[in-house]
């Protein structure tokens, strides 16, 4: 496994940005396809966004698309979500996650970090 933590939650308007960073501890991070969920309270954990080991391949919630951007370099052990456009839906606690391979399920993913929490006011 993996040990994995996020940085660069907080307090932000509508319509703001944010970037997330997600850093790993280990240097076989390169061979994890990594993820992004969140989840609001109240509410069940959900898929964001996820970017395949080599970056070649991404995925995004289709309610994200075009305002997010998941990224990764695997020299620095980190993968960045760069959210622009925020709304008030999209305040939850974020966490980056791995897996074996490029999957949305959140069963599939072995390791997690704490979470980072983002609120966006109205």
């Amino acid at each position: 496994q993996v040990q994995l933590r996020e940085s660069g939650g907080g307090l932000v308007q509508a319509g703001g940005s944010l970037r997330l960073s997600c850093a790993a501890s280990r240097r076989t991070f390169s061979n994890y396809a990594i993820a992004w969920f969140r989840q609001a309270p109240g509410k069940e954990r959900e898929f964001v966004a996820s970017i395949s080991w080599s970056a070649g391949n991404t995925f995004y919630l289709n309610s994200v698309k075009g305002r997010f951007t998941i990224s990764r370099d695997n020299g620095k052990s980190t993968v960045d979500l760069q959210m622009n456009s925020l709304e008030p839906e999209d305040t939850a606690v974020y966490y980056c996650a791995a897996s074996n391979y490029m999957t949305a399920k959140r069963t599939e993913f072995t390791s997690w970090g704490q979470g980072t929490q983002v609120t966006v006011s109205s």
